[in-house]
């Protein structure tokens, strides 16, 4: 349930703006690539230290400066400081509990938006931050892992395919947002074909391990959907922004991300209607498996009833001499099997009326 808080205790009771790592470290160390470019030149480097990064402020190329680890916190604040960044925005970025979100300053644009993957093996959805900053002529993004979510992107830019190298650096972060979202496409696939295979295991042979897995699919659906939501205002309100760092251009694009966005909250939604179906269609099997062994057993029941009953009556052993009504089968030769014969007679008619009924 840890993914499911909002808030860490560790920032309780600190100066707001205090820089505190909240999360799980999931890179051993930071690793700050640099990739700076124009429309004819090209330049990728790793910065060995964050002052590597402080010249490309001010450039006129565009900077894409890629930070990935954010546990180092005094690396990231000393950035922050140098770029401008407000000390809340610092905080935001270490704190990896953040909901997706938007922050508009004068010269420049903070987002936040949460990277997934779905793991095939535990069926369940691993998640990363990403804080991206976007400047005039720069583009900051912060990772928690390393990845390679991003690599078509750095091919484009590298081999100069596409508008990417010839626009500046508001499309960069269209691009990586677009990436984002395009790789919750993804998620849904593999997550459609879980859905469908736990539809056919309802159908043919429903057991407590599939409510299980119906449960466990459910909450991630649900971690999902808190993730994916908010994209829907970020991208909305980024299109209505009058801000000079988004050109008029973009906007094209920006719209464009927003009905891809649309696609996946709907997505989203039908599989949780699915799966609210699939804890109906769960309960109404084992509801009708219950039915169909109770059918069977009140068939039982009703044919030993009368047979029951002859065995019964035939069991008292009365003497027919001293009994005011005379029982001449107690006493005949072929009075057993005539009983026997009896019994399965009333068995057959029972079976056959039942049958007759369609109950059978």
């Amino acid at each position: 349930m840890f993914r499911f808080t909002s808030r860490s205790s560790k920032n309780r009771g600190l100066v707001p703006g205090t820089p505190v790592f909240v999360g799980e470290k999931k890179a051993e160390e930071i690793k700050i690539t640099i990739v700076d470019y124009d429309e004819k030149n090209f330049e990728i480097k790793e910065a060995q230290a964050v002052n590597e990064c402080f010249p490309f402020k001010d450039t006129p190329t565009n900077t894409w400066i890629n930070i990935t680890g954010l546990h180092e916190v005094d690396v990231i604040n000393e950035l922050g400081k140098h770029f401008g960044l407000h000390p809340l925005i610092v905080e935001d970025i270490v704190n990896t509990e953040q909901r997706p979100k938007t922050d508009v300053f004068d010269d420049y644009i903070f987002l936040i938006m949460k990277m997934h993957k779905y793991n095939v093996e535990s069926k369940e959805i691993n998640t990363e931050q990403l804080s991206i900053i976007l400047g005039k002529n720069f583009v900051i993004t912060f990772q928690e892992n390393h990845g390679d979510i991003f690599k078509p992107i750095m091919t484009r830019i590298k081999n100069n395919k596409g508008r990417i190298r010839k626009t500046g650096t508001d499309y960069l972060a269209y691009a990586l947002m677009d990436t984002i979202v395009d790789n919750y496409f993804n998620i849904l696939e593999d997550i459609g074909g879980e859905i469908g295979y736990i539809e056919d295991e309802l159908v043919t042979n429903p057991t407590p391990e599939t409510l299980h897995k119906i449960h466990f699919l459910k909450r991630e659906m649900i971690f999902l959907r808190k993730s994916v939501w908010p994209l829907r205002e970020i991208i909305s309100g980024l299109e209505r922004e009058e801000s000079l760092l988004i050109k008029e251009s973009t906007n094209i694009y920006l719209r464009d991300l927003y009905d891809h966005t649309i696609q996946v909250i709907d997505s989203v939604e039908t599989f949780r209607d699915m799966i609210s179906g699939m804890l109906e269609i769960y309960l109404s099997s084992i509801s009708n498996r219950i039915n169909e062994v109770m059918k069977v057993l009140t068939i039982f029941a009703a044919i030993f009833i009368p047979l029951t009953f002859i065995a019964g009556v035939y069991g008292m052993n009365f003497n027919p001499g001293k009994s005011p009504l005379n029982m001449p089968e107690l006493n005949w030769y072929l009075g057993y099997p005539f009983a026997l014969v009896l019994m399965a007679g009333v068995a057959v008619v029972l079976l056959f009326f039942f049958r007759r009924k369609k109950w059978l």
